[in-house]
């Protein structure tokens, strides 16, 4: 899949130049008489929406130490084996294994200075994914879910959000009581064409079978059940769609360059940061890829270099490849786990669960590269500078994808919610 960039040709994600055909249709509407200025420009609008802006995350699940990552402290004792490296912007140094996005640093924004207090894994995944600790009283829809309401697409194909690698296990939330039009797409094995949307049948065949369900579906809603099928009819209409829509070829990585593909890597996260460009490059707005275990409790650091040497070379090229093809600038790339891992190592060789200072990296989307944002201590003990909370964090992405996060959601209970209460955006994550 190839795409343009130069800006009066640029090819949107459909294939074809909606700015062009905006211009000459809404041209050639005004001359006719048949569209008002007032049309053309509610019609650009709703084009704006379509052509909004995408989010990458990069699920560090159980917990990435921050010492092995983005935060080193060589030569006290707890910066323990790991070494520091030089990047591409003097001054900047990231742990020994990640050689590949030290290349591309100029891209990325790090924040050594992210603070919470959940330090266990369920709830703090659940509360980096949602804004909110957990509740027995409402689910919570996830940040990817309120993005997804906001500027995606509703006439796409494709699903708004996808969670690749590992399913949702690990806290990721879901659409919660935003409902199935933002549940995730998962895709267990990135790659190839997930099994589920292969049509078994003709095409004529198939439709036939949709228009018997709808005439099943409709008998059981007059006997109470409405609510149900309603569901029932979004869930079956948008897998269908998939099943029948030519855009689903964007899950199926196999056109892709023999080099690139090597280039993220021959692992599965390697080929989910793959298959998350080629979505986002089709109009997909959320793409969680995950993966795992972090959670280092012992053999720490073997362990952990075995995680960075996945990671590295699949983000770092991810990176370059939407750099390279122009999304960069509309894709927001964040990098984070539930919590961090703690300075001291204990008699396993392991490091134990630690909230209270921890990292996260951006690029793209409007994020300055080449920078840190705060600081942790010496010893990574404590935030030294400009602490950062996951209602910051929060406000910065929303920020980032011109996404409103004081945007209310009635919840089941009737209490109006925000995406999430409280925190501000971390004005110096952009140029």
């Amino acid at each position: 899949m190839t795409t343009s960039v130069h800006e009066d040709v640029t090819l949107s994600r459909r294939g074809h130049s909606r700015r062009r055909f905006l211009h000459h249709v809404g041209a050639a509407s005004l001359a006719a008489g048949t569209l008002s200025f007032r049309d053309v420009l509610s019609l650009q609008a709703a084009e704006l929406r379509k052509r909004g802006k995408s989010m990458i995350l990069l699920w560090m699940q159980g917990a990435p130490s921050q010492f092995e990552t983005f935060d080193p402290k060589p030569g006290t004792p707890e910066g323990g084996e790991t070494r520091a490296i030089k990047t591409n912007v003097p001054g900047i140094e990231i742990a020994h294994d990640w050689t590949e996005t030290a290349k591309v640093m100029d891209h990325v924004s790090l924040i050594r200075s992210m603070t919470n207090k959940e330090g266990n894994h369920q709830r703090a995944s659940y509360q980096l994914h949602t804004g909110y600790v957990p509740s027995g009283s409402v689910k919570h829809p996830s940040l990817q879910a309120n993005v997804a309401q906001q500027i995606a697409d509703p006439t796409s194909d494709l699903p708004s959000v996808v969670s690749v690698g590992g399913g949702r296990r690990g806290g990721s939330a879901g659409a919660g009581f935003l409902g199935v039009d933002y549940e995730p797409f998962t895709v267990d094995q990135p790659g190839r064409l997930p099994a589920n949307v292969k049509n078994p049948v003709r095409t004529d065949r198939f439709s036939g079978r949709r228009d018997l369900l709808g005439k099943l579906e409709s008998e059981y809603a007059t006997r109470g059940a409405a609510d149900l099928v309603a569901d029932s009819k979004k869930i079956y209409g948008k897998a269908a769609d998939l099943v029948l829509s030519p855009e689903v070829k964007a899950f199926d990585i196999s056109s892709e360059s023999d080099n690139l593909q090597e280039r993220y890597g021959d692992t599965d996260f390697g080929r989910g940061c793959l298959l998350a460009r080629r979505l986002v490059e089709t109009g997909v707005t959320c793409v969680e890829v995950r993966h795992g275990n972090w959670d280092t409790h012992f053999d720490n650091f073997e362990r952990t270099a075995e995680l960075n040497g996945v990671v590295d070379p699949a983000m770092a090229t991810l990176v370059t490849d939407l750099s390279d093809r122009g999304l960069l600038d509309d894709t927001l790339v964040v990098w984070i786990g539930e919590f961090g891992r703690t300075p001291r190592i204990n008699g396993r060789g392991g490091r134990d669960h630690f909230p209270r200072c921890f990292n996260a990296a951006l690029a793209g989307c409007g994020v300055k590269g080449g920078q840190v944002v705060g600081s942790s201590t010496k010893n990574g003990s404590d935030v030294a500078d400009r602490p950062v909370t996951v209602p910051d964090l929060f406000h910065s992405i929303c920020h980032a994808l011109d996404v409103d996060v004081n945007h209310e959601n009635m919840s089941p209970l009737g209490r109006p919610m925000k995406i999430v209460e409280g925190g501000s955006v971390v004005e110096e994550l952009f140029a």
